[in-house]
């Protein structure tokens, strides 16, 4: 049997594909290395239970392509990735792209596919795992079962027609889109500039004016009194007072609820006091106030006001069968449902008949019965109201409408105070103006439906949402904000923080994330490590923000894709060993792969920033579309001349200054020493940092002086860059706080502290249990060369390991690097592991703490120093 050890959706861009994917990891147990063609009718079969796999091309590029390959023999992973594709999109969601690869372990594969709706997306691949091993078994699999609880899936969570066209059009210009709920609230746009829509509801559309419409006696009231004409009728709470009200009006009549909408609990045509009896009880389950109306023949009309522009009108038809003189009506409901027009929910233009209240009011009242055989061309209404999720079809008939009907419409929508109005009218035509010809207005709707006019049975359609998506975002206005993402093994925080710090300083509101939190506006909003795609959400959803600065760390990319979509910059600050042998990274050219995603994933116009001395960053440069800058540390790196020479931009550490070059000309932008976070020009990693920032500014159109004044004006403190080179004194000992937590990292912080001439250099450090062996023995080598006393502390979270077993192998590696074993102090917790190096440090000694609780040990070195400075008062 084939198992299912983990399945997961990657909801951005990621390492397998620039859409949302599922990734489904399989082990093909006995089955591995058996191919399709070696296993006895199970091709035949495969295609007899699903015949549409005809239509995958597959590699071969041609119609039965995936079936020539099961025939010539393909393992069961590629099968299993068609078969997800293929349920849904039968389930009606349109999806093709998928591949599937092998791991390190025999006979694991990942099997990779697209979806559209996350939670079907998931169950399909489940399913074609099931049905694989119900064909290898010989079992019985219900196909029909699996579509149904797919499509019962889809609707729970698929956007609706007017949701969904909205979004269409606002993608087709670029604008980005961010799914609020499990329903439709989305959010169009980003930061500051977004907009929000619900349906044809969006973040315009007027409280007042939904109040308003959703109250049907005051919009016949407002309307009646503006010269609309409206039907006569009343509003009722009790059944006596409907009768005779209905008696006053004069049958025949409308029941329908005060407060319903979408044509719930409506009953028309009613001509005697048990129909009104009948009609007032459906009306009542819904509202506590019911209206008595009017009759009015005549054909039901939907007209469409947007942004107080007349933009569509359609013919509405209540749902109904026509005899044939040899079937019953439940027989002329199956065959019309067999439409291919009709589906479930919203999935078609037209919705599927169905039995409901109202149509058993209309078969006793015609004295008819489900099994009644109507008569060749008799037309049977099934129910009253005309709307589209009872069975109703559409006709557009907008170029017919007469311009007085026109700018009555407008004029409905801007008197009830909606930007987006449904407006319904009975009369015999809308080629007449509808007050002449005894027509009225019955309804106005908020959030209307656009299905009937975007995909009607009969007519043009119209692409309603396109008006709507020009009232939202207006010709010329902006819809997202700026973004830059970082990524990198090393350096992230710190340029992420700068880069922040020089976009504020021109005036940006920036949404910052990174390893300590999420930042709004330099406010600490939440804590922790924010580094994944849902703090860069967090960031986009704001409307406070006009500019996102994304630190994007290897482990989100990993478990879910980026977190936005495309950014304006991409940067990459370098690639180093770091986290390998986890979530299938094994390899420095692995890691690379994830990190290029962010380098990649650059709008049209935007720019990737690489740094051009690390080999991995340079490799990317090929998969990257947009334009290239290159930093740095080396003017004469080959790369970056030859990027120079052909007239593009790099940022380069020359002469002591960070300078911007191209072609022919060289701008220094500020010297080195003079930034703070170089602490005098020793700290080449940050000088690195500074260059990739540079470069962001550069792309983002920044002056020079502005640079400039950034760069000098940024520093090292536990408050702009926590648990980043940041320095203490502690009763006359000197402490540096650093994040390190890789061979690279811990080689650039030690290097650093052994320039600065210290007589003594103790470190207090902890290494992570979930790191490989030979990665914690090289940072045990770079300790024993710039170090003098270690104090080792191990944490809570063994992350796999067993209690003193980190402690032991980082006190063996030192030793075997030739550090002495009696400067090796093994203390259980992190704070006393501070606290004994303090006590061991003499005035001329620097104390080092490479910490990932950075917080903690900012609070802790301050609490010390104030109770210090508490005792000598």
């Amino acid at each position: 049997m084939i198992e299912i050890l983990t399945k997961y959706a990657l909801r951005g861009a990621n390492i397998y594909s620039y859409r949302p994917v599922i990734v489904l990891k399989i082990d093909l147990g006995t089955y591995n290395e058996v191919f399709t063609n070696q296993i006895e009718g199970f091709v035949d079969h495969l295609l007899e239970m699903l015949p549409s796999l005809e239509d995958h091309r597959c590699s071969e590029g041609v119609k039965g392509g995936l079936i020539t390959r099961m025939q010539e023999g393909t393992l069961l992973g590629h099968v299993i990735e068609h078969i997800a594709l293929e349920l849904q999109y039968i389930a009606y969601m349109d999806v093709g792209f998928g591949k599937t690869i092998d791991t390190d372990t025999e006979g694991v594969f990942e099997v990779i596919f697209s979806y559209w709706v996350e939670e079907a997306g998931l169950f399909a691949g489940v399913e074609a795992v099931n049905m694989v091993n119900a064909l290898l078994t010989g079992k019985p699999y219900d196909l029909e079962e699996t579509i149904a609880e797919l499509k019962d899936i889809r609707d729970d969570y698929y956007l609706g027609p007017s949701t969904a066209e909205i979004i269409r059009e606002a993608e087709l210009r670029g604008i980005s889109v961010i799914r609020l709920d499990d329903y439709n609230l989305v959010q169009l746009g980003e930061g500051k500039y977004q907009k929000r829509i619900q349906a044809a509801l969006t973040s315009n559309t007027s409280l007042i004016g939904v109040e308003t419409a959703g109250n049907k006696r005051l919009t016949k009231n407002i309307l009646e009194d503006a010269g609309i004409p409206v039907p006569k009728g009343t509003v009722v709470r009790r059944l006596e007072s409907a009768v005779e009200d209905a008696e006053w009006i004069g049958y025949p009549v409308v029941i329908k609820p005060h407060d319903g909408h979408h044509g719930k609990g409506v009953t028309t045509n009613l001509s005697n006091e048990q129909e009104v009896a009948a009609a007032f009880e459906r009306a009542k389950a819904i509202s506590d106030r019911v209206i008595v109306e009017q009759y009015l023949t005549g054909s039901d009309y939907r007209l469409l006001v947007v942004d107080g522009q007349f933009v569509a009108a359609a013919k509405r038809v209540p749902a109904a069968i026509t005899g044939d003189g040899t079937h019953t009506i439940a027989e002329l409901i199956d065959i019309e449902n067999q439409n291919p027009d009709r589906g479930f929910g919203h999935e078609k233009m037209m919705t599927r008949l169905r039995i409901s209240p109202v149509t058993e009011h209309l078969l006793t009242k015609s004295g008819y019965e489900m099994t009644t055989v109507l008569e060749a061309g008799e037309f049977f209404l099934l129910e009253l109201t005309a709307n589209l999720s009872t069975g109703g079809s559409a006709e557009d008939v907008t170029d017919r409408v007469h311009t007085a009907n026109r700018f009555m419409a407008e004029r409905i929508a801007r008197i009830v105070g909606l930007d987006i109005a449904g407006i319904d009218v009975m009369a015999e035509t809308l080629s007449k103006p509808v007050g002449k010809i005894g027509g009225a207005v019955i309804e106005v709707n908020a959030a209307p439906g656009l299905r009937m006019h975007l995909a009607p049975a009969k007519g043009k359609a119209r692409n309603v949402a396109k008006p709507i998506v020009d009232m939202l975002f207006p010709e010329g206005s902006p819809s997202d904000i700026p973004i830059v993402a970082v990524t990198g093994t090393n350096g992230k925080t710190t340029t992420v923080r700068m880069i922040a710090h020089l976009l504020k300083g021109v005036g940006y509101s920036v949404g910052m994330t990174t390893t300590d939190g999420i930042y709004l506006r330099d406010r600490l909003i939440v804590s922790g490590d924010m580094s994944g795609p849902h703090s860069a959400r967090v960031v986009l959803r704001d409307p406070m923000v006009d500019c996102a600065v994304l630190e994007t760390a290897r482990g989100g990319i990993l478990r879910e894709g980026l977190g936005y979509k495309m950014a304006d910059v991409g940067v990459v600050l370098n690639v180093q060993p770091d986290h390998l042998g986890l979530k299938g990274i094994h390899t420095i050219e692995d890691l690379a792969k994830v990190k290029s995603v962010v380098a990649e994933m650059v709008r049209t116009g935007g720019v990737t920033v690489l740094n051009a001395d690390d080999e991995q960053c340079v490799n990317m440069a090929q998969y990257c579309r947009e334009k290239i800058i290159y930093f740095s540390l080396r003017p004469s790196n080959p790369i970056v001349q030859g990027h120079i020479e052909n007239e593009h931009t790099a940022v380069l550490y020359d002469r002591g200054y960070i300078t911007i070059a191209s072609g022919e000309m060289a701008v220094p932008v500020a010297r080195a020493v003079e930034m703070p976070l170089t602490m005098e020009g020793r700290a080449l990693f940050n000088i690195q940092n500074a260059l990739a920032a540079t470069a962001v500014a550069h792309a983002m159109a920044l002056k020079i002086e502005e640079m400039r004044q950034g760069l000098v004006s940024f520093f090292p403190s536990p408050s702009q860059t926590p648990g980043r080179t940041n320095f203490f004194t502690i009763e006359n000992v000197e402490v540096m706080l650093d994040y390190a937590h890789n061979p690279s990292a811990y080689e650039n912080i030690l290097d650093l502290v052994k320039r600065m001439g210290h007589q003594r250099r103790i470190i207090v450090f902890d290494v992570v249990g979930d790191r490989r062996d030979e990665d914690i023995r090289k940072i045990c080598g770079i300790i024993a060369r710039y170090c003098d006393h270690a104090v080792v502390y191990e944490d809570k979270d063994l992350r796999g390991r067993t209690a003193g077993e980190l402690m032991t192998l980082v006190e063996r590696a030192l030793v075997a690097e030739g550090f002495d074993a009696q400067s090796i102090d093994k203390i259980p917790r992190e704070m006393e592991a501070i606290n004994h190096a303090l006590y061991l440090a003499g005035k001329d000694d620097l104390v080092c703490i490479m910490s990932g609780r950075v917080e903690r040990v900012i609070q802790h070195l301050y609490a010390m120093k104030e109770d210090i400075e508490l005792t000598l008062k």
